[in-house]
């Protein structure tokens, strides 16, 4: 196979025909008498070509070349007539190149010799050089004449290596295709980056490296290529991708070159993989947004203080919008006694130095002072050279308020600290069904406050979330800690996620608020009252215990995590069966550690106080004043204390489920199958509603997510409760469509019919839900 680079085509077939029909006019002539003229008028065409010509007989010896041969192989004329034509061979070919000239004498015609070989010719001093030969057979009285036109491709041959050795050498992934698309040429980029190898890729079209939902549209998009040939990136302003052998896809970038070429249009495609430079958008992308969102202001500065950034919360705070600061200095945001801070800090900055937690007053755009926490670090170049700076800014003055207040108010300092504790501990719900006692004691010694917390949380669909903590210590801080800890707690655990991700994520909230002297412990338990399954997860608190009536209480498997604020842990989470009337018991160390008795015998005694219950179903508020008495007789010397008693709620009176494709015919099937589902409970009242809400569920599972859809349906005495399971991790969001659009509206109709509903993520996807009352 000829190269698709080879542009040269070899001309000497037209000189040998002109050669051969010279040389029969010449024959025809003598033979009539004519005069001897024509026959040096074809020694002259012979010599005036521009190739080495080498007529031979059929025995193989040579009978005429003209000047252009002695020039390129170095002979005299005299050295080569009479000799064979095998003298100009290289010897490793002589042999075979016998038979390929008895060969030709057996299909004679004008071609040229060696079709897609390398072929050869030797120079009288030994020397090898790259030829091409053309054959054109003469047919003469004295037998068959063969002239072969010869010609040296020397500097075409190392044209064409420096070519490969060029498109080898470059460092993007080379593909050459015709004007048909075939492949015609790549290099060892191309192999390593699609998982081909060469000879896997040459001569098909190169649509085997395009993923298949553009394959189509590529063809168009070639050919149109083709009516507008110019350098330029393919496909701008799109996401391009390549596909590999393996059938892995990854983004490109492509640039394409035409090639004109005697054989016609080719087409260079530079390909290059930028997997790694889209990650890295996304994750700088991923920063902006976190940057932007900050509840913190944030701004960018030059080492000579002026602002270069400004983010969302820092207008909130100053009250100046990003084009009113950009470009002008810092010191617009400090108060005249303040500007020689400015200067120093910036001075620092330029140092290299990080300057943290600086409580300073700073101006707003209204003229007023605000009292803020300032964090400044150095910003710097890929060679470490500092570059510029940046700030967090916290404003604190409620927290400056607040102690001034306590600083003159301090004869009140435990009302107020008391009144603190309980609004940061708040008051959990009442959730229908779930019964529970809750006691909370406070320290007797100091400000009588501490870090203790519990909460539940209604989580929908008949589930419901236990929280309990503790930020080890006394005092304000330990409360306020307890106070950032339980509303990040209660916000996260409302999003519906797991217990081990929502402690992964208090861990990361312990982390920032940079309390390094506190030791936070927590316990996060999701009861499912449709199946009886406990789920938990414990971050180095005290084991739950589980009391059942007439049985000894046992502790509720949990697995062993570090506290909160430890960084580097994964936590786990366990699931266990809790048979209905089961009392959990979750309590802090202040019930079982003081400071004259050992933990174990405490833990100990509190045992054998649950295992004392009643064995019909007991009352718990009673229940919670005994294990305190029992405990805790004396009222002075112990830390703050909290329990919290919880009864797993009844069964669900009746539960059904099924589990469909995720195709459309699965949005008919499940809805009958709610409707038979209803009609056999004696629920029609709110079957319509309910019925129109799943098909809106379902059509959304159908429509955005894969694998099986699973609907699951259960009423207890007062609400009915469906949930749609899918395979996708995406949450649903309600938004306002346009009247122009066929979706967006489902979710509308959810909140507006549904007496409640929700989502939540789970290992397999996510789970979304209704709930009405009956």
């Amino acid at each position: 196979m000829s190269d698709p680079l080879d542009t040269a085509q070899p001309r000497t077939a037209g000189i040998a025909g002109l050669a051969e029909i010279a040389t029969c006019r010449c024959e025809a002539r003598a033979s009539a008498g004519v005069p001897g003229g024509a026959e040096e008028r074809f020694r002259g065409l012979l010599e005036a070509a521009p190739d080495a010509m080498v007529i031979v007989d059929d025995t193989g010896v040579i009978r005429l070349v003209n000047a252009q041969t002695e020039a390129l192989f170095g002979y005299r004329r005299e050295e080569l007539l009479g000799n064979p034509v095998e003298l100009l061979v290289p010897g490793r070919f002589r042999a075979h190149h016998t038979e390929h000239r008895d060969g030709y004498a057996h299909n004679q015609q004008v071609r040229p010799m060696g079709a897609g070989l390398d072929l050869y010719g030797l120079r009288k001093d030994g020397t090898e050089f790259p030829v091409e030969i053309s054959l054109s057979p003469l047919e003469t009285t004295d037998g068959l004449l063969v002239s072969a036109a010869v010609r040296d491709v020397s500097e075409r041959k190392a044209a064409e290596e420096r070519f490969r050795g060029l498109l080898e050498a470059a460092p993007d992934a080379m593909v050459i295709v015709d004007d048909t698309g075939v492949i015609r040429l790549v290099n060892a980029q191309t192999e390593a980056l699609f998982g081909y190898r060469r000879e896997e890729l040459l001569g098909n079209p190169v649509e085997l490296l395009v993923p298949g939902r553009f394959r189509a549209h590529h063809t168009e998009h070639r050919d149109g290529y083709a009516h507008n040939q110019q350098v330029r990136p393919m496909g701008a302003g799109l996401d391009l991708y390549g596909l590999r052998k393996d059938g892995t896809e990854f983004p490109v970038e492509i640039s394409l070159s035409p090639l004109e070429t005697t054989d016609g249009l080719l087409v260079s495609a530079a390909v290059r993989d930028v997997s790694e430079r889209k990650a890295a958008e996304e994750r700088i992308n991923e920063l902006a947004a976190l940057v932007e969102s900050s509840q913190d202001a944030i701004l960018a500065k030059t080492l000579d203080g002026h602002i270069t950034y400004w983010n969302a919360a820092a207008q909130r705070l100053y009250g100046f919008a990003a084009d009113e600061v950009l470009g002008r200095h810092v010191s617009v945001l400090a108060p005249p006694a303040r500007r020689k801070e400015v200067t120093a800090l910036l001075k620092r900055l330029r140092r290299g130095e990080k300057v943290e937690h600086f409580e300073t007053l700073r101006r707003t755009r209204s003229g007023a002072l605000l009292d803020v926490d300032v964090t400044l670090w150095p910003t710097r170049a890929a060679d470490g050279t500092v570059v510029g700076a940046c700030a967090i800014v916290r404003d604190i003055s409620d927290r400056k308020r607040a102690e001034a207040e306590l600083t003159e108010l301090y004869e009140q300092q435990r009302h107020i600290a008391l009144t603190l504790q309980r609004s940061l501990m708040g008051t959990p719900p009442a959730i229908p069904g779930l019964t529970t006692a809750s006691r909370y004691r406070p320290a007797t010694q100091g400000a009588g406050v501490g870090g203790d917390w519990f909460d539940l949380i209604p989580l929908g669909a008949g589930r419901v979330g236990v929280l309990i903590g503790d930020v080890m210590g006394r005092g304000l801080e330990a409360a306020a800690v307890m106070g950032q800890l339980r509303s990040a707690a209660h916000a996260l655990a409302k999003t519906g996620m797991q217990p081990r991700q929502l402690m992964q994520a208090l861990d990361s909230v312990v982390a920032d608020l940079d309390v390094p002297d506190q030791l936070v412990t927590c316990c996060y338990v999701v009861i499912a009252a449709d199946s009886g399954q406990v789920t938990v997860c414990s971050a180095g608190h005290l084991p739950v215990l589980v009391a059942t009536p007439g049985a000894r209480t046992r502790t509720l498997p949990a697995p062993v995590n570090a506290p909160l604020g430890v960084g580097g842990m994964i936590y786990e989470q366990c699931s266990s069966s809790i048979e209905p009337g089961a009392i959990m018991v979750l309590y802090t160390d202040g019930l079982v550690e003081t400071p004259d008795t050992d933990i174990e015998e405490k833990l100990s005694q509190l045992l054998t106080t649950l295992n004392k219950l009643p064995a019909t179903a007991p009352d718990l508020e009673a229940a919670a004043d005994h294990v305190l008495s029992t405990l805790l007789p004396d009222a002075d010397g112990h830390d703050d204390v909290t329990l919290l008693l919880t009864q797993l709620p009844a069964a669900p009176l009746d539960a059904a489920a099924l589990d469909l494709p995720c195709a459309p015919e699965s949005v008919p099937a499940g809805r009958d199958f709610l409707g038979k589902t209803l009609s056999a409970w004696g629920c029609v009242g709110r079957a319509d509603d309910a019925l129109l809400l799943l098909s809106e569920l379902l059509t959304n599972a159908v429509r955005h997510a894969e694998g099986r859809v699973g609907v699951h349906v259960r009423r207890t005495r007062t609400d009915l409760t469906v949930e749609v399971r899918d395979c996708s991790p995406h949450l649903p969001q309600p938004r306002l469509a346009t009247e122009d659009e066929q979706s967006g509206r489902g979710l509308l109709l959810v909140r507006a019919l549904a007496d409640d509903w929700g989502a939540r993520p789970t290992d397999e996807g996510k789970s979304t839900w209704f709930s009405m009352k009956l």
